[in-house]
């Protein structure tokens, strides 16, 4: 005589293990390790802070609205530019 098998038992083991090798291949693929990822976060901190060190400052400029513009925030409007 047979073996009886629970059929649900078996469905659900099935799709664990295909579920593991979905997951492996998935960590092939996109997977990196803790080390690449800060190294890549530190690449990128020296390029901008190369990239910041090499930007040149403009002689005679107002700082005030340098920093306005970097920061988002908008420029002071002149009143005299306005049809009365």
């Amino acid at each position: 005589m047979a073996e009886i098998v629970n059929l649900n038992r078996f469905r659900k083991t099935k799709q664990r293990s295909e579920a593991q090798q979905r997951a492996a291949e998935n960590r092939v693929r996109f997977g990196r390790s803790k080390a690449e990822k800060a190294s890549d976060r530190d690449e990128t901190a020296r390029r901008e802070q190369n990239l910041d060190a090499a930007r040149r400052q403009e002689s005679g400029g107002d700082r005030e609205s340098d920093r306005n513009l970097e920061s988002g925030a908008n420029p002071p409007q002149d009143d005299s530019t306005q049809d009365d």
